[in-house]
């Protein structure tokens, strides 16, 4: 499975910015989609998740209400939505996926990053205050 993400750039405060992330390759049936950042001396962190069979959405609270994680199976592309960022969504974001049988229907499953196999480049969103 190869990922190619795509947006980011800078925003100010309270503002918004879309990612994609388009698979190609091998695909799975019924996948995990997980968006995931990485700030600068942290470590990477869930933050919106989405199993493609059920739809169910995982988000971390930091972003609960904010963003949105959205798939077009059709194309087999992603979306990430965020709205009113803030200074510390300031990151390297990253997808990535895996097929959903690897995974539990449970937040604590789809948001660590280590149950992802595949993953793409990251892309830099930086908010400034």
């Amino acid at each position: 499975v190869q990922l190619v993400v795509t947006g980011g750039g800078l925003v100010q405060t309270g503002g918004s910015l879309g990612l994609s992330c388009a698979a190609s390759g091998r695909t799975f049936r019924n996948y995990a989609l997980g968006w995931f950042r990485q700030a600068p001396g942290k470590e990477r962190e869930g933050i919106s998740c989405i199993s493609s069979a059920t739809g169910k959405v995982y988000n971390s609270n930091p972003v609960k209400g904010r963003f949105t994680v959205t798939l077009d199976e059709d194309k087999n592309i992603a979306y990430l939505q965020m709205t009113d960022l803030r200074p510390d969504d300031t990151a390297t974001y990253y997808c990535a996926a895996d097929g959903a049988y690897r995974l539990s229907p449970q937040a604590s499953d789809y948001l660590r990053p280590q149950n992802y196999q595949f993953w793409g480049r990251g892309t830099q969103v930086t908010v400034s205050a």
